[in-house]
């Protein structure tokens, strides 16, 4: 293992450098490229942990996952066009808020014919397919173009909590962790190893959502989770542990191996962050708070 330093706090997990053209090498590992929850945050107040929101890259088992389609998802498209075409790329949503799928149409590979990418999404609390909410914030007035500009090869697949997705060797299994927000979290699984993808949890979650959670999560090598916060009128900077508490506890509960928090705030500025970092290590040692260009490795 080595030890990443991150605002002078150690944190033991494996890492590796970021050396290829898509900044990942290895069977499992990942890059967070968007970790801001709710809105974009370019800041100089922000600029050690990041400013976009959510998207997260994984490369396993030879296979390109994305997870969520924030602001991040435009760098990280900047980066893929560079490679030899064509891509193939597998984009998982969490849910269809603006945070989640505002990057979607600046990703730049997407406009490219020969790729192809496979779009997977549940049902907006109105009922709107991933594909409708896509092309949704794409029409006027709010965008200049429609998603059928994008020549690449785009396929829709509808999914359900509690359902299960192959890639090949790949297994990812969904569950619904946020009622009100329709919102799906992952389990990624491949040979020996797991990651969730769990960024939504609520400290206000009914026991049935609690019990889906942890069944998702059991003694996955590493968690992706969010600190819980209260609407943006009454943020409270005063109550930093009450931001993480949750994630924590969850993760204790199901015997997590590792724990990374994102989708930060957007008040949240780089001096708070360190001090909730330092306050989630205290509680869970092999913790520590996502920032952009973060790359971490499972196998």
């Amino acid at each position: 293992m080595s030890n990443i330093e991150l605002s002078g706090s150690p944190v033991y997990l494996t890492e590796k450098s970021a050396n290829s053209p898509s900044g990942l090498v290895g069977d499992f590992v990942l890059k967070f490229w968007g970790v801001r929850g709710l809105i974009a945050t370019p800041d100089g107040n922000t600029s050690r942990y990041g400013g976009n929101t959510a998207c997260v890259e994984m490369r396993v088992g030879g296979k390109n996952l994305i997870f969520d389609g924030g602001t991040g998802l435009r760098i990280l498209g900047k980066t893929w066009q560079h490679l030899q075409q064509p891509l193939e790329a597998h984009l998982f949503f969490t849910n269809s808020q603006s945070n989640r799928i505002q990057g979607f149409p600046f990703f730049s590979p997407a406009f490219i014919p020969e790729n192809c990418f496979h779009i997977y999404g549940a049902a907006a609390s109105n009922g709107a397919s991933i594909k409708q909410s896509l092309c949704d914030q794409m029409l006027q007035p709010h965008f200049p173009y429609p998603l059928q500009v994008m020549q690449s090869e785009l396929q829709f697949k509808n999914i359900t909590p509690n359902s299960e997705v192959k890639i090949d060797d790949i297994l990812i299994k969904t569950a619904l962790i946020n009622q009100t927000q329709r919102s799906i979290g992952y389990r990624v699984s491949w040979q020996d190893y797991s990651v969730a993808y769990v960024t939504d949890l609520s400290y206000r979650a009914e026991q049935i959502e609690r019990d889906d959670i942890i069944q998702i999560i059991q003694g996955v090598d590493l968690l992706i989770a969010n600190a819980t916060y209260t609407p943006p009128t009454s943020h409270d900077h005063d109550c930093a542990d009450s931001l993480w508490q949750a994630s924590v506890e969850i993760a204790q509960t199901a015997n997590v191996r590792q724990l990374v928090i994102s989708h930060h705030h957007p008040d949240d500025h780089d001096d708070f962050l360190d001090k909730v970092q330092t306050e989630v290590k205290s509680a869970f040692p092999k913790a520590l708070l996502a920032c952009e260009g973060l790359v971490l490795s499972v196998a």
